[in-house]
């Protein structure tokens, strides 16, 4: 009988679960809306509902790989809270599925997957050493060290995203903000809409019926590229913080290869260009020269293929 797993992406609003082969064929998929928010009991219906949803007739499952955001304990599969879920505090998630399951359940955070994923079957493959940063509702980095997953000592690290650091997007009144914060479109997005309320862009607000709430990432991008007088600067300034951000993993973990993902994916040279400019002004040419930066490749599944990554690295094969 072949392997085959079970990989499963869940965030606030979906769950996603795919069947593979070991060697990636998919066989399976499904997605269903997430249902966290009433109870973690529910919550925990909902994922094992995506996963018999694609479970094989045979019964023939090797492992199930589990993607979560949040905060998570990777040695002990344990969910120590979700932002926005109050009552997802200190979940035994990867118990709660081997108990329902009867196979080896293997969880981790959203980025750890992704970079599982992407050393495994994209961009990555090949490369000891790689730092995979997304820019989404939060800033969020996996990093794979020596071709092992680094979770730190207690299972807990690799929070790149708590770093501080001083950029043109920080408020007068901060000194500083964290990366998670600092880099999410969230902020982004609040940045702007504060400038067109200032008067910032006369055409991009009647572009968006004089409702600033109207912004979107993909409309604050494409303005950018077109010289827009407020998406232009805001994004040059977006991509020197991600220079900044990326300066100081280089001097913390050394990387050959960062991978980047998320909005700077849309965005683009409007990003990657003043990114480039900060690095070159102010990185030492030992550390620039060393590490490669390129685009993800894994696209939306990069958390499915990052699950089945995490099995079979747990499993040895």
């Amino acid at each position: 009988m072949p392997l085959r797993f079970i990989a499963v992406a869940f965030d606030k609003n979906e769950i996603r679960a795919t069947r593979y082969l070991a060697e990636g064929v998919q066989e399976a998929r499904v997605t269903l809306r997430a249902d966290l928010g009433s109870s973690v009991d529910a919550g925990l219906r909902s994922i094992r509902s995506a996963i018999r949803q694609v479970w094989p007739m045979d019964g023939g499952i090797t492992a199930v790989g589990v993607s979560t955001p949040g905060v998570l304990d990777y040695k002990h599969g344990m969910l120590r809270s979700l932002t926005g879920f109050p009552a997802w505090v200190d979940v035994p998630l990867q118990d709660a599925l081997v108990e329902s399951l009867g196979v080896p359940v293997f969880v981790a955070r959203a980025a750890d997957i992704a970079v599982l994923g992407e050393w495994r079957f994209g961009v990555g493959r090949g490369v000891s050493d790689l730092v995979y940063v997304t820019m989404n509702d939060t800033l969020g980095a996996g990093m794979i060290f020596q071709d092992q997953l680094f979770t730190g000592g207690n299972g807990i690290g690799g929070e790149v995203g708590k770093l501080l650091v001083e950029c043109p997007l920080v408020p007068p009144e901060a000194s500083a903000m964290p990366l998670e914060t600092l880099l999410s479109t969230e902020t982004i997005l609040a940045c702007a809409r504060t400038r067109l309320e200032a008067g910032a862009s006369a055409a991009l607000m009647e572009e968006l019926d004089n409702n600033p709430m109207a912004l979107t990432v993909e409309m604050l991008c494409d303005a950018a590229r077109r010289g827009d007088p407020l998406a232009q600067p805001l994004l040059k300034d977006v991509g020197a913080c991600l220079g900044m951000a990326l300066i100081h993993m280089m001097y913390l973990f050394d990387p050959a290869l960062f991978v980047l993902d998320g909005m700077v994916q849309y965005a683009g040279d409007v990003l990657l260009s003043p990114m480039r400019q900060t690095l070159a002004a102010r990185t030492p040419a030992v550390y620039r020269n060393h590490a490669r930066i390129v685009l993800a490749q894994l696209g939306n599944d990069v958390r499915l293929w990052g699950a089945l990554a995490l099995c079979l690295a747990e499993l040895g094969l």
